[in-house]
């Protein structure tokens, strides 16, 4: 994986950190992983959900 730094309002790192809190999700990381991971399959690869191959799926996880 690449580290990426973001910078973001305050109001987004708290509803972040709520949904840790609550056990959504087990850290910001990967709140923030599921919903760039659900932007794209929603705005860039909605055909198939994923431009992955079965060679590198395991790569996402």
């Amino acid at each position: 994986m690449q580290l990426v730094t973001v910078k973001m309002s305050e109001i987004y790192v708290s509803g972040l950190d709520k949904l840790v809190e609550i056990g959504m999700y087990p850290s910001r990381s990967e709140a923030i992983r599921v919903a760039i991971r659900d932007l794209l399959r929603r705005e860039l690869w909605p055909e198939n959900g994923s431009p992955l191959t079965e060679e590198n799926k395991s790569e996402e996880q």
